[in-house]
Parts: structure tokens; sequence; C-alpha cells
């Protein structure tokens, strides 16, 4: 893996007369010509699509002919943040459009599932209609209504799909958790919603391991008592149906014609949970419009998609990236779900994700960065190992990507493709900054702020900065921001989240900077920087130089401050590879941080620990391990559940907690 300087081009822009080879090309030519202005770049479309924000999101509804069973009065008529109003007056139903596209393509194959439990299964676009309308038929007879919240136990198969979209046409509310969650994390999420009913499965096969869900499910039951189950045999399909449940077979009808309830923009469409690691999940509610005009947008212009695409969103069902994922149906894209180990039986195998993206010819790609760096470390060439020439685009997100894997991406698995690191949340299930087909690549640094979205990085005195760190916040709204917590009594916890640092200002938590080149940088989290005697050190700094050493598999940057103002104590853990020569590779790292950063970036103890604490996003989770070490309790502050390898968190926090008393 060579080195690279941050910043270095990999990708040019294409000239402007190549605009009109991409479908935002041709969005913004439309635009031009009714406004008789002309886009320099795509800055100057950014700026105005922001300065211009009604007339935008106008051009995106008439674009993508979004269905209104009502006509919108306004495009917004409220501005404030938090209260934002969208669209009102219109009726619609998000799912109707991904319907829309699906019969337009009734004998295409629509889902490619890959499962390391059922195998494999292609679906065309009828036989998921047909599944959509079956379900839907179970959904009315069980009294499911307008409102009412339906729960998925589920892994990422075409059932869940089909049930999130059955559900979302009744304006019903969605909610989704994997099964890889244990009891306890379920519960916290979903007893918030009270739900009406729960489809679930009885086990799955991770890798090599049958893991059966009975017990959990039991467990899950005692606390939903008013809830009805219904259980989707998966891992065997002669499972014991428990007392009181319905079998998946009984559940569906023989399916009909599918029913939309017309439903105004700021409708809930889905809930998704918060990681967590901070306190109890938050319950995060998307609506129908929001989401379906964010995700039009990033589809259809910034990843340039449609029918001849095939995308595989590498995801659990419990992440936003699936909910974004599934809206690749929006613009008549294929869509791959893979369910199963990703690293079994090795990281370039037949289910890596190279592997999966091969068989399937997807043409877009959907992944961690981790997950990049992980095989850049590896030495892997997968662009030789697979045959991946239909792949043109490659998303990552979870955490920055560091230069040099960056640079890996073109060296190792194709010299043509987009490389897209994309930086969002589960917050606005979309994008506060990314890539578009009109703007370069450049290596550890992400290409642009995407259209309609006002992001700068501010001072603690809301002045914008440039060149220098600051606290990313968006100026204007979006229509995917939540439009509520659920429970949140007088949206005291969701002004609280996003608003408590500048009023009416989105504060999202996360160190931004703004390069000379108008790229951007996260460096980190807000509440996770560290400070140092006074000076100010970004997270990311550190993982830049640690993701790049040899030997490193994984890196986490703990700080625990000195209440009398000194320097404190900087610990930094780090998973070696195997075999590794932990006394040499601790020398390595400090002088590595020594001389590409500064002394003050070299730890006072190096911890070597079984493996990094992470969510299934790729986020390293340093504050609820930070404060575990600090005498919290598993389980309250960081939740196993939501672990990538929750079976190693005990010693790891019993290693760190050693070398303290050492």
């Amino acid at each position: 893996m060579r080195s690279v300087e941050t910043g270095t081009l990999l990708r040019a822009a294409p000239e402007r007369e190549e605009w009109s080879g991409y479908r935002m090309g041709r969005f913004l030519a439309g635009i031009e010509r009714k406004t008789g202005r002309t886009f320099a770049g795509y800055e100057d479309a950014w700026r105005w699509s922001v300065d211009n924000l009604e007339e935008f999101w106008a051009e995106v509804w008439d674009h993508f002919e979004i269905i209104t069973h009502t006509p919108y009065e306004t495009v917004l008529r409220d501005h404030k943040m938090p209260g934002a109003e969208w669209f009102p007056g219109a009726t619609i139903n998000y799912t109707e459009h991904i319907v829309r596209a699906l019969r337009g393509r009734p004998d295409d194959v629509m889902v490619k599932a890959r499962s390391q439990t059922t195998g494999s299964s292609d679906w065309t676009g009828a036989r998921l209609l047909d599944e959509i309308g079956r379900i839907q038929q179970g959904l009315i007879r069980q009294g499911v209504k307008m409102g009412d919240r339906v729960a998925g136990y589920l892994p990422n198969i075409p059932q869940t799909l089909a049930t999130y979209l059955a559900t979302t046409a009744l304006g019903a509310i969605w909610c989704s958790v994997p099964p890889e969650m244990g009891p306890k994390s379920v519960v916290d999420r979903i007893t918030q919603l009270e739900p009406t009913l729960l489809i679930a499965i009885d086990g799955y096969r991770w890798g090599k391991k049958d893991l059966s869900r009975a017990d959990d499910i039991a467990r899950i039951r005692l606390e939903l008592p008013e809830t009805q189950v219904v259980l989707l045999p998966y891992l065997n399909q002669d499972c014991e149906l428990p007392a009181d449940t319905i079998a998946y077979s009984d559940f569906t009808g023989d399916g009909s014609e599918i029913r939309f309830e017309a439903v105004p923009f700021a409708h809930p469409l889905t809930v998704l949970f918060s990681s967590g690691t901070t306190g109890k999940p938050k319950a995060i509610v998307h609506s129908h419009g929001g989401l379906l005009l964010e995700h039009f947008k990033a589809m259809g212009l910034h990843f340039d998609m449609g029918p001849k695409d095939t995308a595989f969103w590498f995801t659990t069902t419990g992440w936003m990236v699936w909910t974004l994922g599934i809206s690749t149906l929006l613009t008549g894209a294929a869509v791959v779900l893979m369910d199963g180990d990703p690293n079994w039986p090795t990281l370039d195998g037949e289910w890596s994700q190279w592997g999966v993206a091969a068989e399937t010819k997807a043409t877009y790609l959907g992944t961690g960065s981790a997950y990049l760096a992980a095989c850049a470390h590896a030495g892997l060439t997968p662009g030789t190992t697979w045959d991946l020439s239909r792949l043109r685009e490659i998303q990552c997100s979870g955490s920055p990507l560091a230069a040099d894997v960056a640079a890996w991406v073109y060296d190792a698995v194709s010299p043509d493709l987009v490389l897209a690191p994309t930086s969002g949340g589960t917050d606005i299930c979309a994008a506060f900054l990314g890539a578009s087909p009109l703007t370069g690549v450049y290596a550890g640094e992400m290409s642009c702020r995407p259209l309609g979205v006002s992001v700068e990085s501010w001072d603690r005195d809301g002045h914008p900065l440039h060149g220098v760190a600051g606290e990313l916040v968006a100026t204007k709204p979006m229509p995917s921001m939540p439009v509520f917590f659920w429970g949140d009594k007088d949206n005291a916890r969701y002004t609280d989240s996003y608003f408590s640092a500048y009023p009416g200002v989105w504060r999202h938590g996360d160190w931004l900077i703004e390069t000379e080149r108008g790229t951007w940088v996260i460096s980190g989290r807000s509440d996770a920087t560290l400070n140092r005697g006074g000076v100010r050190l970004g997270t990311a700094e550190f993982y830049a130089i640690l993701d790049g050493l040899p030997q490193v598999s994984d890196s986490m940057v703990l700080h625990f401050e000195d209440r009398a103002g000194g320097m404190g104590r900087l610990v930094l853990l780090i998973e070696p590879q195997e075999g590794a020569d932990t006394v040499h590779l601790e020398t390595a790292v400090r002088r590595a941080l020594r001389t590409e950063l500064s002394p003050r970036h070299v730890p006072d103890d190096v911890v070597f620990v079984p493996s990094i604490p992470r969510n299934p996003s790729g986020k390293r989770l340093e504050i609820p391990l930070k404060r575990v070490i600090q005498g919290a309790v598993i389980g309250e502050t960081l939740d196993p559940g939501v672990l990538v390898k929750p079976e190693d968190v005990e010693d790891t926090v019993r290693i760190i907690k050693a070398a303290f008393a050492a």
C-alpha cells in the first residue's frame, strides 16, 4: 500500500462539456434553461441550491415526478429549526414510488439475495410485488392501520424488504432491529414504540455457526405482552411454533392489489434508533416526504443510479444504510441483499463484499471505511481476484477514510471508479458531505456538500472557519431532518441533541475542516476531542497515521482529563495483527505519532487489546468505552448488543484496567 499525501487528486472532475453524461448534469441543465444562468462548476450549482432552497426542492419534486394525491400549497412554509414545515397540503406515499418502479420492470430481477442460511435467490419485480401484497393482506387481517407500528426482528432478506414496503404503504410505521442484537438491546428499542405486530425469525447462520433466537424471542415477548408475533422460519423450516404466535405462511394472504394510504408529507415512515452508546437509544422518526425527496436526490443525482444499475449496500437491518439502500429501488435500479459473515471463510473469499459484488455484477457498492482499511492493510487486490469490471462507484462511511486507503482503492480495486467517502448519519438518514459525479476525488477528503445541504464549519461564536476544525453545522433545514423523537415530550431531547449550542442551527457533533480546495475533512467527534494542556487534538488525525501502519489492525484513542488542568492521560488501544511483535510495534507507533504529528500526540500508555469496540457501521465507540473504564457498568453505558465483536468487550475492559493499575 503506497503512501500518499492527504489532498492528492486521485480522479479528476469531468469537464463542463461532459456533464450531460450524468443525471445530475442533465438535471442542472434543466435548471439553467429555466433560470437563464450557467453554472461554472459544481460549487456554483451547490451555492444556487442552498440560496434558492425552495426552488431547488421544487425542481427535485418535479424532476422525479412525485405522485401527489393532493397538491402542496408551498414548498417551505416555515424555515425555523426545529419545526420547518415542508410541502404543507401535499399527501403522498413513499412506497407508492417504489411500486411504480417495480411495475415498470415486472420481469427483471430487482432483488438479488445472498444468504449463508438459505442460499441465493433472485426476485423479479413481479415476485416482490406479489410478496408485498400478500404481507399487506396479513397486516390488514391483524388490524394494522395507519399510524400503528410494525417491528421486524429480521435479517437483510427479501421478506424484510417486502414487509417494510407493505407496512408503509398502509401508512403504518416501520422499525427494524437485526437478529444479532440480544434481547436487552431489542427491548430497549422497540418497547418505546409499543408495536402492534412483531415479525421475527427463529434463527440464522453466521459463517458455520447456527444461532437460534428462540430464547431471545421468548424474552422479548415478555416485554411486549400486547404485541402479536409472527414467526418466519429461516434457520429451521420445521421449527416448532411457540404458543400464541402466527406462522408466516398463515399470516400472509393470497395476494392482491397493493393498497396505498395517502399521508401528509411529515407523516412517520420509519423509526431509526441511535446506537444507544451514550444512553437509551433515541427513537428517531423519519417521514414519508423527507426520505422520499432526500433519497431521490441522492440515488438519482449524486449516485447517478438508474435501471441499468445494481446496488450492493452491505448493511444490517438496524443501520440507516439499510433504509437508504432500499431507496435504490426508487430509480428502477436493482438491489443486492446479503445476510451473513463477510469475513467467512476469508476476508477476500466468496462471501466477502468483493466476492458478492462480483457474483451479482454490482455497479455500486456501499461499504464501511473500516472494511476498506482492513482489506488494504491485509494487502488484498480485489480488482485482480474478482471481476469487478462493472463496479463504477464505491461509497464508504462510518468513519473517515485515510488517504493511503483511498489510494489503495484506485491501485487495488479499479483506477476508473468514483470513490465517495460520505458523512451523514441516522439523524438525517442522508448525507451532510459526500461526493458527486461532477467533482474530483481527493485522498482523505470528501469532495463536496450535497445539493440543497447548507453545511458549514463554525467556531464557538458561530463564525465560519476555513482551514481549521470547527463544529459541523447545518444552517438551513433539510427535508429529512427528523420530524420528532418518539416519546420525546415537548421535543426537549430533540432540541437538546441538535440545537442547544446554536439556537436555530443544527449542530451535528463532528469537527469539520474546509480545505483550501473546497473539500471537507471530518477530524473526529467534537465530544471526543482531546484537550492536552489546552491544545485541542482531533482523534481523526491519530487514526490517519495509525490506519496506515503495518501490523495495526485497528486502534482507538482515549484521553482521561486532569481536573487540575494538566496534560491528562492519553491512552492508545491497539488491536495488533496476528503474529505482530508488540514490543517493536509499540516503538514504531510512538515514533510515527511523534514524527508525523507532534510530541503531544505520543500516548502515555499503549495497550494491546483483542479488538476495538465498534458498532456495525464501523463507528469507534470511544466515549462509551471511556465511561466504562471510569466505572460505568457494561450494558448500561456500553451495550454489547450494538458491538461487532461483543465477545471481546469484557476482556478489553479488563486489560485496560489492569494496565491502569500497573
